[in-house]
């Protein structure tokens, strides 16, 4: 396992469909993962710290994790099967660690809120600019380009609010999953 981080989020113009780019903590090689607009825009907001009124899904996880005397120790990415990407929650408890399966999605916005560290397998990593046509299924990965847009970090929730709205998948660029 290799540590990574959230390196960018992004559109894929291609399928209208959201992509997390991790890139591993020491190094260039990158893991991009496809997920669905809630989960991308819990992971937008709680890396650009932008207040909510209420909890979203995400911060009753961390809520109930920590409410059940548990600690988020580390968040694994362990599998591609069929274009899906498997992840596993590792929770400490009084009683030992309990290992959960979980969307990777799911799995990095929650790691975002408890600052636990994001592990993603070995063979899970390419190098940028590459294709890795290697995996079992025969799939390809494109990395994504680095989006052309504003920077997020200095806007107000409701600023944040209209700019997620306001996307175009021409923003962003072309790529396939």
């Amino acid at each position: 396992m290799v540590e990574v981080s959230v390196s960018r989020l992004g559109l894929d113009g291609s399928s209208n469909t959201y992509v997390v780019v991790l890139r591993e903590t020491d190094g260039e090689r990158v893991l991009p993962i496809w997920i669905g607009q809630a989960e991308a825009e819990s992971i937008l907001l709680q890396i650009n710290s932008v207040p909510r009124e209420r909890p979203l899904t995400h911060d009753l996880c961390k809520t109930l994790i920590l409410g059940l005397g548990g600690e988020l120790r580390r968040v694994h990415i362990t599998k591609v099967t069929n274009g899906t990407y498997f992840a596993e929650m590792h929770i400490a408890r009084a009683d030992g660690l309990v290992t959960i399966d979980a969307r990777p999605s799911d799995s990095i916005a929650v790691a975002l809120r408890c600052g636990a560290p994001i592990l993603a397998d070995e063979s899970l990593l390419i190098t940028p600019g590459d294709e890795s046509d290697d995996d079992d299924e025969g799939e390809n990965q494109v990395i994504p380009p680095k989006p052309d847009v504003m920077s997020t970090l200095e806007m107000t929730a409701e600023q944040l609010k209209d700019h997620l709205a306001n996307l175009r998948p021409e923003d962003f660029g072309k790529f396939k999953p």
